[in-house]
C-alpha cells in the first residue's frame, strides 16, 4: 500500500462495522487524502472494549536512525519493532479506498483501490504506541499516540 489512503464513510458506518464502544473522535470529517503524519482514526482495545480515536500516522524513527516518520513497518524481527507487534498494541485504521501511483511521465498517476464501486469501509492493520518524545514534526501538533500500517 502507498502513503495514501481516504476514510470517506460516516463514521456511523465505522461504529457499526467495527462495533465501537467508544467513539472519541468527536465530529469526524470524510478524509480524502490521508498521508503520513497526518490525524487518522484508529480502532484500537481499551479494557476489553473497542474505541475509535484519532491518531497520527507515523512512528518516530529507531533513536539511531533520527530520520522521518516510519508510516509502515516492514521488518517486524527488527529489536526496534518487537517491543510494538504485542497484541495491546494492535489496531485497525479504517479506509475507504488507497492509493497506488503508477510511473508515468511526466508525472506520476494516482490510481485508487477500494472494494467495490460504493467504497465500503475496510481497514488496514496497524500497530500503535503513546508518544512521549520531542515535537512533533508539523507546529502545534500533539502526539499523544502514533499507528503505523502493519504488514
Amino acid at each position: 500500500m502507498c502513503n495514501l489512503y481516504s476514510t470517506t464513510k460516516m463514521q456511523d458506518a465505522i461504529r457499526q462495522l467495527f462495533r465501537i464502544r467508544h467513539d472519541r473522535t468527536g465530529n469526524l470529517p470524510p478524509l480524502p487524502g490521508i498521508f503520513p503524519d497526518d490525524r487518522a482514526p484508529v480502532v484500537k482495545s481499551h479494557d476489553g472494549e473497542r474505541e475509535l480515536l484519532m491518531m497520527q500516522w507515523g512512528f518516530p524513527s529507531p533513536p539511531n536512525v533520527n530520520g522521518p516518520l516510519v508510516p509502515k513497518v516492514r521488518n517486524v524481527k527488527s529489536p526496534y519493532w518487537r517491543g510494538w507487534i504485542k497484541p495491546q498494541y494492535r489496531c485497525v485504521m479504517p479506509r475507504t479506498s488507497f492509493c497506488e501511483y503508477q510511473d508515468t511521465k511526466p508525472r506520476k498517476t494516482p490510481t485508487w483501490f477500494a472494494l467495490s464501486e460504493e467504497r465500503p469501509v475496510a481497514a488496514l492493520a496497524g500497530i500503535w504506541r503513546p508518544w512521549t518524545g520531542g515535537a512533533a514534526p508539523r507546529p502545534n501538533r500533539s502526539r499523544a499516540s502514533t499507528c503505523s500500517t502493519a504488514f
